[in-house]
């Protein structure tokens, strides 16, 4: 493992919407991908400081790869307004294609809950991608007044042979063990499943079996498979 970088870029990127607030950890001079890191519903509270965005993002910095986050249109600095995850897939696209530009690296994309639905639709068939993690996804809905009420679809997992993690927490109302195992099971390989026991959705007083769950999958597929 690399140790990562203690610098922070402040950017704005030009969105569709309107200029999108980021924040880049600087990478390794021998990095040999990007990430980008995507944030929970905005409209209950989800912005790119949460907790579990900030480890998901240590977790990939910690092997030298630049991580990108940023906040979706009309969260914090960003312009625009929350479109219900039909604009924000195209503020997703945004971001991969400044790191591409940027990097010129294979990319990373991980998201958590909302920005997990969200993104995974916009990266997975991306060829610029080469894996995706998702956290913390709502394969269920839960109670309305809660995170999101709706149900997100994510039949394009189908067709998308990448590698994938799943990590949610096995208390996360936003995805039942049943309903996990299910959208697990329809997604192409290669692919894995981990339920962190004792966690709920926010992975509370377990953000450091998150962020050790990341960097072991890293590590694994892709880390190893990059000196391959």
């Amino acid at each position: 493992m690399i140790s990562q970088s203690s610098t922070i870029k402040s950017l704005f990127l030009a969105g569709p919407a309107g200029r999108l607030e980021a924040l880049l950890n600087a990478g390794a001079a021998n990095a040999t991908h990007a990430a980008v890191v995507c944030h929970p519903h905005p409209l209950f509270g989800g912005t790119l400081h949460n907790k579990v965005v900030f480890h998901t993002m240590k977790a990939l910095n910690s092997f030298g790869f630049p991580v990108l986050r940023f906040n979706f249109r009309g969260t914090g600095l960003s312009q625009g307004e929350h479109d219900e995850g039909k604009g924000e897939i195209e503020d997703v696209r945004v971001a991969l294609d400044w790191l591409d530009a940027e990097f010129h690296l294979p990319l990373i994309f991980a998201g958590f809950s909302f920005g997990a639905a969200i993104g995974l639709r916009a990266a997975c068939p991306d060829a610029r991608v080469n894996a995706l993690i998702g956290v913390g996804v709502p394969a269920a809905p839960a109670a309305a007044g809660t995170e999101s009420p709706r149900t997100y679809t994510f039949d394009f997992l189908r067709d998308c042979a990448k590698p994938k993690l799943f990590v949610s927490g096995a208390r996360d109302p936003f995805g039942p063990r049943v309903s996990l195992e299910a959208l697990v099971s329809s997604a192409s390989e290669p692919k894995r499943l981990v339920l962190i026991e004792g966690a709920d959705h926010f992975f509370e007083g377990r953000l450091r079996e998150l962020r050790e769950t990341i960097e072991s999958w890293v590590r694994e597929r892709i880390v190893r498979d990059a000196k391959e």
